[in-house]
């Protein structure tokens, strides 16, 4: 079973549940604004992807975001941001077992029919 975790309005999250239920992947679905995961879940995200691939700097809370806070962020405190500020994660994450994958392109789609 693979857990996603997105928003229940992003239109990449709804194609990739989409892709999911006609490709028959068994999956539950977390919403980030509703059901944000913890700190340390967070954590574990960022030791195995990286905060780069992790951090959303195109969103609009991360524009809204002071330089100073944008300045400061570093793998250690990105996870603590991230879990203040939900919307700062790129979605989708797919987590699968150990395996954890960011976004929804053809790689992606890829590692998640391996999980």
């Amino acid at each position: 079973m693979i857990t996603i975790y997105g928003l229940k309005n992003c239109d990449t999250c709804r194609k990739a549940l989409k892709w999911l239920n006609e490709n028959d992947i068994a999956h539950a679905f977390t919403d980030i604004r509703t059901e944000t995961p913890s700190k340390s879940q967070i954590g574990k995200w960022v030791d195995t992807v990286g905060l780069n691939t992790l951090l959303n700097k195109s969103s609009t809370t991360w524009r809204q975001l002071g330089d100073d806070v944008k300045d400061s962020i570093t793998e250690k405190n990105g996870a603590a941001l991230l879990a203040e500020h939900p919307t700062l994660i790129k979605r989708p994450v797919f987590i699968g077992g150990n395996k954890v994958v960011v976004g929804f392109k053809e790689a992606q789609m890829a590692e998640i029919k391996k999980m």
